[in-house]
């Protein structure tokens, strides 16, 4: 059993913070609120990807190889979970996210998002399953949603699944690396951000239903690989976020049928040369980011909080950084960033996944071997 430790990931000496205060170009600047310390919950996940509170107040936690299991809130691992569809579990592929069915107090429906294998490669997808009453299987295993084209290679699977409050389901794609071009045209799913039911059927209202020649699943285009998404507490809008290459990162707020311009309109650059990427950073026709970060932090995960838990951060938007190491706090006013602040720049692994909790702190998880499951506690 893993016992919740307080100092896990500081090292003596260092300010429970660990925040960088960063002012964002034509935006605000203010003073740090609160502080937190990071409380290590379990340990001994194999690169988690994403986790599902559960009522009972365990969390259901994906793992990158193929594996969905339970943790308990005292850190106990549960046996891997049976009926988890075969992944492909190479390079970024593999289980992906997790989310629990709007219905899910009658139905315990279970939704989960994965690189399925394909003849030709690996495609994303998107099953849906029913928890059995001990929480030791998935049964009547579906698949409701697969990406039209699948691709070779193990880059830019995606994936986040976020119930809109309308109960449809958006699922979010990536360029698979390889086809980034194709984000741009509308016949594929590739760099794609797709609006399903809950049983895999399009919304008559898509942007794309009548359109000839385009996928109706589409809800907005333009991405290159988009790792977070959360609604906003109070609008319900879709926010998202996704990697760029050397730079570019994005923070978007999704709307329905909008461009957002991967690969012609990016602040990305090439990994090789440094040049820019596409034809330039604006265009009328393609919405701009909220915020873009040059160079790439390499977000994952995203949480807004809504609870009162860390005095002076409700409605901020949480942000895991892979490249960094840390969690970035944006303050944000109205759909515009106002403050960045970079907190636990000494955190010793990638962040992959942020959540609230029914608590109303937040949960982080790490991608590697020895993953962990961590709950950040507020330090008056």
């Amino acid at each position: 059993m893993n016992t919740p430790d307080r100092r896990f990931f500081l090292s003596a000496g260092v300010a429970l913070l660990g925040a960088a205060s960063l002012p964002v170009p034509g935006r605000t600047q203010g003073p740090a609120r609160a502080a937190i310390a990071p409380a290590r919950i379990a340990s001994g996940l194999a690169h988690p990807w994403a986790l599902a509170f559960l009522p009972d107040g365990s969390m259901l936690v994906t793992e990158r190889p193929g594996r969905l299991r339970r943790v308990f809130p005292d850190g106990r691992l549960s046996a891997p979970i049976t009926g988890v569809p075969e992944v492909a579990a190479r390079g970024q592929g593999g289980l992906l996210d997790v989310a629990l069915g709007p219905g899910f107090a009658t139905d315990r429906s279970v939704f989960l998002s994965y690189s399925q294998p394909t003849k030709d490669g690996a495609r994303t997808a998107v099953a849906r399953a029913t928890l059995s009453a001990d929480g030791a299987a998935l049964r009547e295993v579906s698949v409701i949603f697969a990406q039209k084209h699948a691709s070779s290679g193990g880059n830019h699977f995606g994936s986040r699944l976020v119930f809109a409050r309308d109960g449809n389901l958006f699922v979010t794609t990536g360029d698979r690396w390889s086809e980034s071009e194709r984000a741009q045209t509308l016949d594929n799913h590739f760099g794609k951000i797709l609006r399903i039911r809950p049983d895999g059927s399009v919304p008559p209202d898509n942007p794309f239903v009548n359109r000839e020649g385009a996928l109706p699943e589409i809800h907005s285009y333009g991405h290159r690989n988009v790792q977070g998404a959360a609604l906003h507490p109070d609008t319900g809008a879709l926010w998202t976020h996704e990697h760029g290459p050397q730079g570019g990162d994005e923070v978007n707020v999704e709307k329905a049928g909008a461009n957002y311009g991967w690969p012609v309109i990016t602040y990305g650059k090439q990994y090789v040369t440094g040049f820019r990427i596409g034809e330039g950073t604006e265009r009328a026709d393609v919405a701009p980011p909220v915020l873009q970060w040059t160079p790439s932090i390499a977000p994952s995960g995203m949480a807004f909080l809504t609870s009162d838990r860390y005095p002076g951060w409700r409605g901020n938007l949480f942000v895991g950084s892979l490249k960094f190491r840390m969690l970035v706090r944006l303050e944000l006013g109205g759909a515009r960033v106002a403050r960045e602040e970079r907190l636990l720049t000494d955190f010793s692994e990638r962040v992959r996944d942020v959540r609230q909790g029914p608590d109303g702190l937040l949960y982080l998880l790490t991608d590697a071997d020895d993953g962990q499951l961590v709950r950040l506690d507020p330090r008056r």
